[in-house]
């Protein structure tokens, strides 16, 4: 890293600055009385800390006034910018387009409905600034109900470890920091936000983990409940696929393949020896059903496995996009800067 974080000229910390070097991102969905406090809460720690900043609000489609809102807002504060959703697509979609509008060398993300403690915003920095990647907070003291959120978030947060190998405590701990050219790799879908350390993780990121404050919440409620718990668990399959086959599908589906067709096959050599050597009835065996269809799923198998390599070579060629990820180029000063001649 060129720069320190926390080092920044104080001069710099002056709101509206041209190109600040922290962005702090935050989706709102319907979060009015929680926004003024929240957006002069963080302006706050910025400044105290003599950090250049601007504040990026994504709203994601309100209903209760957020809008109008952060567009009133937005049009007083030099240091704050609304990004304004034409619908609900979700906190997937708001935090990706944050990321997408964010100017700064560091993103800062939070929630906003003032859970998450802005003054934990420098722990997180400092932790980045030994050469992490991403710095994840850990709700260690989660001030959250018992049964419909802290027992659900605990099983999921262990399965999660068990799945990707991340060891985070707290992967739905919104409070996070990333470098900027981290996100500017990841594709957001669905609702990946909550595998975000999973995904840099495939990029290669280097990850740590503090533990950050929580507050009970003073305005409005819970966007979450039990309901989500089946889409994180279709996340995470997805997830677990990306992890290990992104660059390789045909190892998966060609693998299954292969072992239906052979047992198919096998099965169906069985059967011709009672039929030709023996002499007996096949027509009426389950045997046979079983060797037709698996050999069929076999050859289906091994069809989407060519199918998802040609997929990825172009998910890979069209951007561009390289299977590998450089952390850096280590030079001396005298080294050659073109190709020799041959």
């Amino acid at each position: 890293m060129n720069r320190s974080i926390l080092s920044a000229d104080p001069k710099a910390a002056s709101v509206g600055a041209v190109t600040p070097w922290v962005s702090a991102v935050v989706p709102i969905y319907n979060e009015v009385e929680s926004l003024p406090p929240l957006i002069e809460t963080i302006a706050t720690v910025f400044q105290q800390n003599g950090i250049s900043y601007e504040i990026l609000c994504v709203d994601d489609g309100s209903t209760d006034g957020s809008t109008d809102l952060l567009r009133q807002l937005a049009c007083q504060r030099p240091d704050l910018r609304a990004v304004l959703l034409r619908r609900n697509y979700g906190q997937t979609a708001a935090m990706a387009a944050g990321f997408n509008h964010a100017r700064g060398q560091v993103i800062i993300t939070l929630d906003g409905d003032l859970q998450n403690d802005p003054a934990d915003i420098p722990l997180l920095l400092a932790k980045l600034d030994e050469g992490y990647d991403l710095v994840s907070g850990w709700r260690k003291d989660r001030q959250d109900a018992m049964v419909t959120r802290l027992i659900p978030s605990r099983i999921a947060n262990w399965l999660i470890r068990r799945v990707t190998e991340v060891q985070i405590h707290d992967y739905g701990c919104s409070l996070k920091a990333y470098r900027s050219e981290l996100v500017r790799d990841m594709n957001l879908y669905g609702e990946l936000h909550r595998f975000l350390p999973a995904l840099a993780f495939i990029e290669g990121a280097r990850i740590a983990e503090i533990p950050v404050r929580h507050h009970a919440r003073r305005y409005g409620y819970s966007k979450y409940g039990l309901g989500r718990t089946f889409r994180v668990m279709m996340d995470l399959a997805t997830i677990f696929f990306m992890k290990k086959f992104l660059t390789r599908p045909m190892h998966v589906f060609g693998l299954f393949g292969m072992i239906a067709m052979l047992l198919g096959t096998g099965l169906g050599l069985y059967l011709t020896f009672l039929k030709l050597g023996l002499g007996q009835n096949i027509g009426d065996r389950p045997l046979l059903i079983l060797a037709v269809v698996l050999f069929l799923t076999g050859v289906q198998l091994f069809s989407f496995g060519l199918l998802a390599e040609l997929l990825m070579r172009t998910y890979h060629e069209s951007q561009n996009r390289p299977i590998y990820r450089v952390r850096e180029v280590v030079e001396s000063e005298n080294s050659l800067k073109s190709t020799p001649e041959v």
